[in-house]
């Protein structure tokens, strides 16, 4: 209820008080996390470098993003705040990691929510967490990402009449946020970029449908490894070892890298490895797709 009075007293102002909130905090926000140099909060690459930051643009989004849109974006965001603050840590003698599970259940919870307006397109709409998650890795790009998607949504949102607001919104939020983002001052952390990641599913799915949702989330990981292509092509190279990777190989790396794509891996895939060298499959990245860090040597099949 607090929220709803806050937008209505701010109305049409919504937006440049937004912006002006977000421009405002955000070095505010960093300034605190940097006093807790200990905590997974805040992170030794770049010199040093307060990771979270992206607890503004989300406690924005959650609250000028009309309802009943805004309760996805909030309750991600403080799952996905969860995974920041408990970093790599493993429950227990579990081979799960606390983060893994609260963005777990973060993807759960948004499906649920979203159900009754979006039915199961919901989950597709949470899923965008993971290519935001890797835009993230590099400076800029995720601002950068969630800029040119909400600019892509702006056509729709006026064909269908859905209103340009949230679209607007978001677009005016990323842009508070990043000049220390860019700078490589401060990262999103997972707040941050989940919270961009649902309120673009959301976007989307209003203004146009599943079918323009669906449409987001596989363009929004090949915009990502176009910006980020000299940076993954490195990764991909060195720590992998997949030599001369393909844009299919980079585009794998953002719709299924990271921390949540390997579990995956490890629970479908156990300890076999694919060698792979159909070219076509190549040029679709399936290199990539089947990369298991959890292979054993003596467990290897070829395509």
């Amino acid at each position: 209820m607090g929220w709803e009075i806050l937008v209505m007293l701010t109305g049409e102002w919504s937006l440049p008080v937004a912006a002006v909130a977000v421009l405002v905090l955000t070095p505010a926000a960093a300034a605190i996390i940097s006093l807790f140099k200990n905590s997974n909060l805040y992170t030794d690459v770049r010199g040093g470098t307060p990771r979270g930051a992206g607890i503004v643009p989300w406690a924005a989004l959650s609250i000028f993003t009309p309802p009943p849109f805004n309760v996805p974006l909030a309750v991600m965001g403080a799952l996905a705040f969860i995974d920041d603050l408990a970093g790599r840590r493993r429950i227990m003698n579990l081979s799960i990691e606390w983060g893994q599970l609260s963005r777990g259940l973060g993807i759960l919870a948004v499906a649920l929510i979203t159900y009754p307006f979006m039915g199961a397109w919901g989950l597709l709409a949470a899923l965008m967490v993971q290519p935001l998650n890797i835009a993230d890795m590099q400076p800029g790009v995720a601002c950068t990402v969630t800029v040119i998607m909400s600019l892509l949504a702006l056509p729709a949102a006026v064909m269908t009449g859905s209103g340009i607001h949230l679209a607007l919104l978001i677009m005016v939020v990323a842009l508070a946020y990043s000049p220390l983002d860019y700078r490589g001052k401060i990262m999103m952390g997972e707040v941050g970029n989940h919270s961009f990641a649902v309120a673009l599913g959301l976007l989307f799915y209003i203004s146009g449908g599943p079918w323009l949702l669906l449409a987001l989330f596989l363009l929004t990981p090949l915009v990502t490894a176009i910006l980020r292509r000299g940076n993954l092509s490195e990764f991909l190279e060195k720590r992998l070892k997949i030599e001369n990777p393909t844009l299919g190989d980079l585009y794998m790396d953002v719709m299924t890298g990271g921390g949540l794509g390997d579990l995956l891996r490890r629970i479908l895939m156990g300890r076999r490895a694919f060698r792979i060298r159909n070219p076509f499959l190549i040029s679709l990245g399936f290199r990539r797709l089947l990369f298991n860090p959890h292979a054993s040597h003596v467990s290897r099949g070829e395509l």
